[in-house]
């Protein structure tokens, strides 16, 4: 998130002046720094009806979720199947959701264990909870649900890969965003089921022929802002930008507690 204050001669959609936000490209240095170069193609115009913490806490993770759901698994926005959201209290679970509630007809499953992190999800629409650190096919077949034709795997996919295999209907989709040390897929193949990775930077990284549709994405995102269809996933601002309050967030990321998206702001 911040504002153009300068553009090269080929940039033909934004000005000088223009509040903007972005996720970055790996293949460039500076996401810490206070000016970044930005490939246009990856750039939009940021909601109108958030503050620049607000915004920032949402490209990320927006972009992740949509290719996941609209790219990878290209979901059926009509049909009234289940998904399982695996860490649906994160930053990309957080936003998962709300895409889902405000695009599709899909009924949502999300995991949270604490009080806080429920309650967080369902404010956020998902239809049901259940809780991780417990069998998710037992809680699933307890609320009288179908078996989920998506799943979305946030975090630990290779802890909950065994449960996955069991679970997920015949010829759904299983995805995953995390890096597991090893992916046993074996169990998968009775029940034909495809596997998605997503990583969001691989259209900037190899400057794929569609890179302009993360412009695109991220500008039907903050469009579904505006309308308040999605809102931010921002749950805590740390501060300026300095090494002291970047070692702290980083800290609480890795500690797996984390809800929603941490922001610091300014220098």
């Amino acid at each position: 998130m911040g504002e153009v204050v300068e553009v090269g001669s080929g940039v033909q959609h934004f000005k000088v002046g223009d509040q903007v936000w972005y996720a970055g490209d790996l293949t460039r240095d500076g996401s810490n720094a206070e000016y970044q170069a930005v490939d246009e193609r990856i750039v939009s115009l940021k909601p109108q009806s958030l503050s620049d913490a607000e915004a920032a806490a949402l490209p990320l993770t927006a972009i992740t979720a949509w290719e996941m759901l609209f790219d990878r698994f290209n979901v059926d926005l009509d049909k009234f199947d289940n998904i399982l959201v695996i860490g649906g209290a994160g930053g990309v679970g957080s936003i998962a959701i709300q895409l889902l509630k405000a695009k599709t007809n899909l009924r949502v499953i999300a995991t949270a264990s604490r009080e806080e992190t429920k309650a967080w999800v369902k404010s956020l629409g998902a239809d049901y909870v259940i809780d991780h650190t417990e069998d998710l096919n037992t809680q699933i077949k307890a609320l009288g649900l179908d078996a989920p034709r998506y799943i979305f795997s946030t975090n630990q996919t290779e802890t909950y890969l065994p449960q996955i295999s069991k679970l997920i209907a015949p010829q759904g989709k299983f995805g995953l965003i995390d890096d597991p040390k090893s992916l046993d897929i074996g169990e998968f193949k009775s029940k034909s089921v495809s596997v998605h990775w997503e990583f969001m930077f691989t259209r900037s990284m190899f400057n794929t022929t569609d890179i302009e549709q993360q412009s695109q994405l991220l500008h039907q995102v903050a469009e579904l802002v505006d309308n308040h269809r999605i809102k931010t996933t921002l749950n805590q601002t740390l501060g300026k930008i300095n090494a002291q309050n970047l070692k702290l967030a980083h800290e609480l990321i890795e500690s797996g507690r984390a809800k929603g998206k941490i922001v610091l702001e300014g220098f």
